[in-house]
């Protein structure tokens, strides 16, 4: 055995489906871990097909791709480095979640996850067998290497196999998602696995959007005693080169790079930043256009947009009524105008007439009420996916949480779009969000810095502005009572009891966990949005649609 080791960790972004891509990305991190002199260059969780695959991952046709894939993989990175990479697997008619090792031309090992995750986003029970615990292999310098999977390293049990039975240093291949401050509980987990085996650990992950799911990096190498020794950026590519040296005590990683990782704030904007570019870019889409009303909610999916795509391929859309008042006219020109992008106008008063006349035999006698509001709303989104078809940019919706979790948004047409970025953001922490891009700017945003959403906007009551005077508090409690409330609803499933007893009124929390229920049928017909919490809308929370139970306690 030699005293060196030198491992390529490639922190990349796979696109689900598109496995002759990924292939590509993988021959060329090993290129670049071959011309670094590696001993091994290591890919991510199923990175070969892209994750997470859902039921796509069940199609024979698939893994056969796969496979065949991964042989000429295996055939094209002979000459060089070993080359690990996750990718599915069928033996006995039974589909693993696999991670291969390539070497010489053919695959050398092959590690089958044990633990599969069943629980918030996961439903891996469904897809995949559950395998033995499979001991390490050695490299051609003779250090062994263990590699659990993902949620393998969640345990103690498959790590203390895998070093038992001669485990040297620990491969930790991910797809592991962002939700907000999960980066702490990922080390303190790993840290306990490296004291409980004493070997080191390098922690691999995916990075890039899928879906709802921002996949966010932040790869890291820990030394015996937990000692951090390299720590990638979140939310972006990137490769390293890790030296380990044997001593007397085993197998030790030359600390190297440590990243500054955001707070969570900065991370979640990113997160909506990232997830509609990789959204975009993976569903061949490259413009978008939304409508900006001047509120709160438009102003910062703009920004979202702008940074995430550049002004020049974002439309801000003002369709004012009668009810539209100049203050919000003149609040999404000062947006649009601050981020550079394309505004226009279009007045939905003619198409309310005739709406108005055409229904006018039917309401006759009928006072007005949210019916007559709705069809402001479904105007506004007929106008806007007409635009999306005739210029071929897709729709993002600006609903946040707090209105998707109570319903507070009309379907068929606020609702209508394609993808909205603040799908999983309390509408005060839209606020929050909204303040921080103010008053900062990174290089990975393509949109302005300083003020990008107007004080004003910022300042003001929240309104739909669907009746003279409207105000949202005037059909819901104050934001900060309500997010309140949802927060431990949906995000703690707690109790009304539970709820009354940390000072809300009964009847407000009966109100909103009532509006919860019952726009469960909306949120069904949503569209998808980043994940930012542990308790997002879709995945994280699978409610009926119809139910009749309430909390009575």
């Amino acid at each position: 055995m030699t005293n060196s080791l030198r491992l390529t960790m490639a922190q990349l972004n796979p696109t689900v489906g598109d496995i002759a891509g990924n292939a590509k990305k993988a021959r060329a991190a090993w290129a670049e871990g071959k011309a670094a002199g590696a001993d091994l260059v290591a890919l991510p969780e199923m990175f070969l097909v892209g994750y997470q695959t859902q039921d796509l991952i069940a199609k024979p046709a698939f893994v056969a791709d796969a496979m065949a894939h991964l042989m000429q993989l295996a055939a094209d990175c002979a000459d060089g480095p070993a080359l690990s990479i996750g990718g599915p697997l069928v033996e006995e008619e039974r589909l693993y979640n696999a991670y291969f090792t390539l070497r010489g031309g053919k695959i050398v090992a092959t590690a089958r996850k044990h633990f599969l995750p069943n629980f918030n986003v996961f439903d891996e029970v469904r897809l995949f067998k559950s395998a033995d615990i499979a001991g390490p292999y050695a490299l051609s310098n003779g250090a062994r290497i263990g590699n659990p999977i993902c949620e393998d390293a969640w345990y103690p049990d498959v790590c203390e196999a895998m070093v038992e039975t001669g485990a040297e240093i620990l491969v930790v291949p991910n797809g592991s998602p962002y939700f907000r401050d999960k980066f702490a509980i990922r080390v303190n987990t790993m840290v306990a696995r490296v004291i409980e085996n004493e070997v080191p650990i390098v922690y691999l992950n995916l990075v890039g959007g899928q879906d709802d799911q921002m996949f966010d990096g932040g790869s890291f190498v820990l030394n015996r005693g937990g000692r951090l020794a390299l720590q990638l950026p979140v939310m972006e590519e990137a490769i390293a080169h890790v030296d380990f040296h044997l001593t007397d005590d085993g197998w030790e990683a030359t600390e190297g790079e440590k990243a500054t990782l955001p707070d969570a704030l900065e991370q979640d904007y990113r997160v909506m930043v990232e997830a509609l570019r990789d959204y975009m870019r993976k569903t061949g889409f490259k413009k978008v256009l939304l409508g900006l009303s001047g509120g709160i909610d438009s102003a910062i999916v703009a920004a979202i947009a702008v940074d995430a795509l550049g002004a020049e391929n974002v439309r801000c859309v003002m369709l004012p009524s009668e009810y539209t008042s100049q203050g919000s006219l003149d609040d999404a020109a000062a947006a649009a105008n601050a981020l550079g992008c394309t505004y226009d106008t279009i007045s939905i008063a003619g198409p309310r007439a005739a709406v108005t006349e055409a229904l006018a035999p039917l309401f006759d006698g009928l006072a007005p009420d949210l019916t007559e509001e709705n069809i402001q709303s479904r105007l506004r989104g007929l106008l806007l996916m007409a635009q999306s078809n005739k210029f071929g940019k897709m729709l993002l919706t600006t609903g946040n949480k707090s209105e998707v979790a109570v319903g507070y948004a009309t379907i068929y047409g606020d609702m209508a779009g394609g993808f909205n970025p603040i799908k999983d953001l309390y509408k005060t922490r839209v606020f929050d969000a909204a303040r921080w891009r103010n008053a900062n700017h990174r290089d990975w945003m393509q949109g302005p810095a300083g003020e990008v959403i107007p004080v004003a906007i910022i300042d003001k009551p929240p309104s739909a502005e669907l009746r003279p005077d409207q105000k949202d508090e005037d059909s819901l409690p104050p934001y900060d009572i309500l997010d309140g409330i949802l927060a431990m609803l949906v995000d703690q499933e707690a109790s009304v009891a539970d709820c009354v007893a940390a000072g809300y009124d009964r009847d407000t929390v009966k109100r909103v966990e009532h509006l919860l229920y019952i726009s469960e049928y909306k949120r069904f017909q949503s569209a998808p949005g980043p994940r930012l919490s542990d308790r997002a809308f879709w995945l994280d929370r699978r409610y009926p649609i119809v139910n009749r139970w309430r909390d009575e306690s």
